[in-house]
């Protein structure tokens, strides 16, 4: 855990240090060119920025321990960072949409330099450094906040390039491609945070894993050799973790420290599965059927051996 927080912050000062200079250079390229592009892409890292900064702060209390105030641990923290991240950029992106149009509609007035190639290549480095680095931190992180920001990143990439086609046609003599490009960066934008937005919001909301992944789980807990049965099985999302809770059903002559051997057992089992966390056993005596849609549950029982 203090190797994942130690991995999460490195990235996420990373982050933040990486738009800023991005900002810093094609910020002023920009207001010094008056080329759209160039400053729709350093808005746009604007919101990078903030979303990096809510991520360092928030996603880090993910790491803190429970405590009085939040029992079950700090994990929701990190998808609403990540929540927020998408929501900002859906805002941004509908703004610098707006002004692509009405640069379309009022004729630009963006001005070609060679600098504005050499600023457009700093930033490609800058964002594809950023990148990777992230990925390479997150793969033994997994954290949501991260991925988002690799997203990001990963995006910046797009829209920096977009930027070369609007300087690319102001040097040829088509000042119309800048707005067009601006206009292209402002789309991309809006998708990257309706497609954050949406992925965390399943992480926020309590809802069930991926199919794979409950049969991987179930899979895991019928296969313990003293399991004949499982029923009122629940997996669902807290935070980006999965909680897990199941009823197992077990030959009802085991002795209670035989019985919490195998309930001890089962739990560790499932906890192995990435990216499950909490684990809340209950033994049943098989052949009872007293559980809900026990009509149902008792062929599957059947089966299951």
């Amino acid at each position: 855990m203090a190797e994942d927080r130690s991995g999460f912050l490195k990235a996420s000062w990373v982050n933040v240090a990486s738009n800023v200079i991005k900002i810093g250079v094609e910020g002023s390229l920009g207001v010094f060119s008056g080329s759209l592009a160039l400053m729709a892409d350093a808005a746009h890292s604007v919101a990078d920025l903030l979303a990096s900064a809510v991520v360092l702060v928030w996603g880090r209390i993910v790491y803190d321990d429970p405590d009085a105030t939040h029992p079950h641990g700090h994990e929701r923290f990190e998808p609403l960072s990540a929540l927020f991240v998408g929501g900002v950029l859906i805002l941004l992106g509908v703004k610098l949409l707006y002004d692509s149009g009405n640069a379309l509609l009022t004729g630009p007035e963006a001005e070609y330099s060679a600098v504005l190639v050499a600023g457009l290549l700093f930033a490609l480095v800058d964002r594809y450094a950023c990148y990777w680095y992230t990925c390479l931190i997150n793969r033994e992180v997994h954290s949501p906040g991260l991925r988002a920001l690799a997203a990001d990143s990963k995006n910046d990439i797009y829209t920096t390039l977009a930027a070369f086609v609007g300087v690319g046609g102001m040097a040829l003599g088509y000042p119309i491609l800048d707005p067009i490009a601006g206009g292209m960066v402002s789309l991309l934008v809006v998708y990257q945070g309706v497609d954050i937005s949406r992925e965390n919001l399943r992480y926020l909301s309590d809802s069930a894993p991926p199919d794979e992944e409950r049969e991987r789980i179930e899979t895991a807990i019928r296969s313990h050799p003293e399991v004949r049965g499982v029923h009122d099985f629940v997996a669902y999302y807290s935070g980006h973790v999965i909680e897990v809770e199941f009823h197992a059903e077990i030959d009802g002559s085991h002795s209670l420290a035989e019985a919490h051997d195998i309930e001890t057992e089962l739990r560790e089992r499932v906890r192995e599965i990435e990216p499950v966390s909490d684990v809340h056993v209950h033994l049943d005596p098989s052949g009872l059927g007293e559980w809900k849609d026990a009509a149902d549950r008792s062929s599957a029982s059947t089966t299951a051996r």
